[in-house]
């Protein structure tokens, strides 16, 4: 996910909108909403048409000389727990710095367009993303007061931090704006696109290998997919009862229980516990009950302890859902036109020509994925979608980035997809860069507040981060 843009300048100013009472205030609650004016499209292709990117703003710490940390939610909507309850909440309180999180174009009310066509969406790019964020930051330095409720010293140094697709932004941040980005963490970061990623289905049977539950696991899939592929309606409407998930498609059951079975997948490795083996695996521990009837237990105590309704797995699991509906506000709608046209990832079964063993239906192969592309945005999205291209753009333009610390999970469900693989380091070493594999933690667990339960190898990833980003500051 990577390339040198040296010509990729915003060609139109920000211009922020504060209520000047407001602003000549104390620091105002970090809730309260700010929004700066982005061009449509940065580079001239939208005839000069704005929008309005909403931010949020932390400065209980702020010190006059401190840095300013800047996130992104990326594919979620902005909320203020990314400046109130992050590590880098702590990180700025020791360091005097103020927190800022910008809402990503096309998320949340952050909405360049109408609605979320296809011909919308085509300002759904990295470049058009990365010029926002630049943008504010070029703002943030020149003009601090037109941005921030407080005052700020110009030319404040930027850290540039986010988990998962977020981390992405902060190392290409980096390595596009290294005048305004000072130094990135990237945690979890995404960067390796990759068309079939079967990978992401074998990172989770690592985790459930490591609990003692993957063999079980993986023939309770077995033994449904033989319902799903039999073509009979009626086993598979027993077995939709059995699970408690509504009435869909054989293929969009088997996507749709693929998401519900890895949703603890994502939560974060304690002290205290694991939960990914209190909500699954510990349902596959009597060996007297059959593995399906363990498979079906764990689905429906998940759906319950998510509070999943059944027009909830609907939206999650029917994939016709979004192909005639524009609005805007669906996150997986634009996740998906990101798949389809970036970077791939498609989280697939692994092909029974690898000889590996799945946790998901070969159901869920590229065949359900690909095939919604064009009917989601239209005929003119290429199928596949050139994920050697992408990565030949945007993971070689990490290559001897400065001031970058990577962090990974080795229990991480995206592992192979970030820079601390599970057959090694993906990107050489560069000067003030430093990637880190955290042992037993999972997605982007570094960049949670801060928790006396946090393994003890999290918290000293934390610590080399901090020193790190002391050593950029100094």
């Amino acid at each position: 996910m990577h390339i040198t843009f040296a010509f990729l300048f915003a060609t139109t100013a920000a211009v922020i909108s504060c209520n000047a009472a407001v602003c000549a205030s104390a620091p105002p609650a970090s809730s309260t909403q700010y929004w700066i004016t982005q061009p449509v499209d940065h580079f001239g292709g939208a005839g000069g048409a704005t929008w309005q990117q909403q931010y949020l703003v932390n400065a209980t710490f702020y010190q006059p000389g401190g840095p300013i940390y800047v996130s992104t939610p990326g594919e979620s909507p902005v909320n203020a727990r990314y400046i109130d309850k992050s590590h880098f909440t702590s990180l700025a309180q020791r360091t005097n710095g103020l927190l800022v999180t910008i809402e990503h174009r096309y998320f949340g009310a952050s909405n360049p367009m109408p609605d979320l066509s296809g011909a919308s969406l085509r300002f759904l790019t990295i470049e058009n993303a990365l010029a926002d964020f630049a943008a504010f930051i070029r703002v943030a330095k020149r003009t601090p007061s037109s941005v921030f409720p407080i005052p700020v010293v110009a030319n404040a140094q930027v850290i540039f931090g986010g988990g998962s697709y977020s981390g992405n932004v902060a190392a290409w941040m980096r390595a596009k704006y290294p005048d305004l980005v000072l130094g990135a963490w990237a945690s979890s970061a995404i960067v390796y696109g990759r068309l079939q990623n079967y990978q992401f289905d074998l990172s989770f049977g690592r985790h459930l290998a490591q609990l003692g539950c993957a063999q079980r696991v993986s023939q309770a899939v077995s033994e449904v997919d033989t319902i799903l592929l039999s073509k009979n309606s009626t086993q598979l409407a027993n077995m939709q009862a059995k699970f408690g998930i509504p009435a869909l498609s054989a293929s969009d059951s088997a996507g749709l229980l693929a998401a519900i079975i890895t949703i603890y997948s994502m939560t974060p490795v304690t002290m205290v516990g694991d939960q990914l083996g209190s909500g699954v695996c510990s349902f596959f521990g009597d060996t007297t009950i059959k593995a399906t009837d363990a498979y079906a237990a764990a689905v429906r105590s998940t759906i319950q302890q998510a509070g999943l309704t059944q027009q909830a797995l609907i939206q999650i699991g029917d994939s016709s859902l979004g192909i005639d509906n524009y609005e805007l506000g669906q996150v997986n709608r634009v996740w998906y036109y990101m798949s389809c046209t970036w970077f791939g990832n498609w989280q697939i079964a692994p092909p029974r020509d690898t000889m590996l063993k799945g946790y998901r239906s070969q159901l869920v192969n590229m065949a359900y994925f690909q095939t919604n592309c064009p009917k989601k945005f239209g005929s003119g999205i290429p199928v596949p979608v050139d994920v050697a291209a992408y990565n030949r753009k945007w993971f070689s333009n990490l290559n001897g980035v400065s001031n970058v610390f990577y962090t990974g999970g080795s229990l991480d469900i995206w592992r192979d997809t970030t820079v601390t693989t599970s057959y090694g380091t993906i990107l050489p070493p560069a000067r003030g860069s430093l990637a880190v594999l955290i042992d037993g933690a999972t997605h982007a667990q570094d960049l949670g507040a801060d928790y006396p339960s946090d393994l003890g190898s999290v918290r000293r990833a934390r610590s080399l981060g901090d020193a790190l980003v002391k050593q950029w500051l100094a």
